[in-house]
């Protein structure tokens, strides 16, 4: 089929259109609108905003420039076409990912590094006007996005840990959605390639996978909460040295890790300071009188995470709620004793209750009653 008999198809005309509208809008309200309508609750990241309106725009570019190659198929617009995707598309989903991981900010500029081969190869192609070489374009780039995939496999469980050791509550944090956003992003540069040959039913794919696509980030933006890492390095008093000329700069000793759990227990544990939503490490760590390096060796010494700490003394917290409602005989729900135990959701509690109590919490309601 020749690409310019789907302009005969109304519908897809229609769907065409529609998404190039449905990006534009998206972009706009992303650059405009200041809070979230998602998640008025949410902060999200200014920089991942600023990377996914550009994706989006270039998206909307690419879709025009493949109509126009729809009406001139020739060799050359189609490789003009697939280098513009190439220059427009492929940094602005780099810097969307790297965007959602928060723990230090990751440069874009090593993505344009490696698209030198590839410009190479679309340079040539324009050059020549050749197809041939244009696949080896189409291969290079899916190339790219492997690579890029299996770098953020590796770095949003990096990632993850950096969570959990400095953050107690992760709701609006964890970016697993990440790698589910970039497979849709590969979909959609394979589906481009597929339809280059004007296969009507992967061209109707394409534009639901761009559809997914765009609601699927603007949910990820709104609802990624932005994360200042100093918030996770300020606060952090040094030992107080005794008033005399210093001779040379020396290092404070690391306390014993007894009399950090001493302060834990002090000043975290008996005042119940768990309860308390959006605790940090570096909070935390103010509030016992310590230093966050120190706090946060403390924990690699026991083998937890901070978040592990913090929610297995909201677990027995709520175990002690349960004891004591059963005991009074007053109406209660299991929801609401988690929300009194510091836990910000009720889907968070329970997968955190199974994981410390090694079972779900009906049933170990269930089996406390017998």
């Amino acid at each position: 089929m020749e690409p310019q008999d789907i302009l005969q198809d109304t519908i897809f005309v229609l769907l065409y259109g529609g998404v190039i509208m449905l990006s534009v809008a998206a972009a706009l309200y992303l650059l405009l609108r200041r809070g979230n309508a998602l998640a008025p609750e949410v902060t999200s990241p200014v920089r991942l905003r600023r990377w996914a309106a550009a994706f989006l725009l270039g998206c909307a570019l690419s879709h025009v420039l493949w109509m126009f190659w729809i009406y001139y198929p020739t060799p050359t617009v189609y490789v003009i076409a697939c280098g513009v995707d190439l220059l427009l598309l492929f940094p602005s989903i780099a810097g969307i990912l790297l965007s959602m991981l928060q723990d230090r900010r990751r440069p874009v500029w090593p993505i344009f590094v490696t698209l030198v081969p590839v410009l190479a190869l679309f340079a040539l192609s324009i050059l020549r006007g050749h197809v041939a070489i244009s696949t080896l374009l189409s291969i290079s780039v899916i190339v790219l996005y492997a690579l890029m995939m299996l770098y953020m496999y590796f770095a949003v469980r990096r990632y993850g840990r950096w969570l959990r050791d400095n953050y107690a509550d992760l709701e609006h944090k964890e970016v697993w959605q990440s790698l589910m956003i970039l497979a849709l992003f590969l979909l959609f540069f394979v589906l481009y390639d597929s339809t280059s040959g004007g296969n009507r039913l992967l061209a109707y794919l394409l534009q639901i996978d761009c559809i997914i696509i765009v609601v699927l980030l603007l949910w990820r933006v709104e609802t990624l909460q932005q994360l200042s890492v100093s918030t996770s390095t300020e606060s952090e008093p040094e030992p107080a040295e005794p008033e005399q000329e210093p001779v040379r700069e020396q290092k404070a000793p690391t306390p014993p890790s007894s009399k950090i759990a001493t302060l834990l227990e002090k000043h975290c544990e008996n005042k119940q300071l768990y309860l308390q939503n959006g605790l940090t490490l570096a909070q935390l760590a103010n509030a016992i009188g310590t230093n966050r390096t120190y706090l946060s060796q403390h924990f690699a010494q026991q083998g937890i995470t901070y978040n592990a700490y913090i929610n297995g003394l909201r677990i027995r917290h709520f175990v002690r709620l349960y004891e004591k409602a059963v005991a009074e005989g007053g109406e209660f729900t299991a929801q609401q004793l988690a929300l009194e135990s510091g836990f910000h959701s009720y889907s968070t509690f329970s997968a955190t209750f199974k994981q410390n109590m090694g079972t779900t919490v009906t049933a170990w309601m269930h089996s406390t009653e017998n």
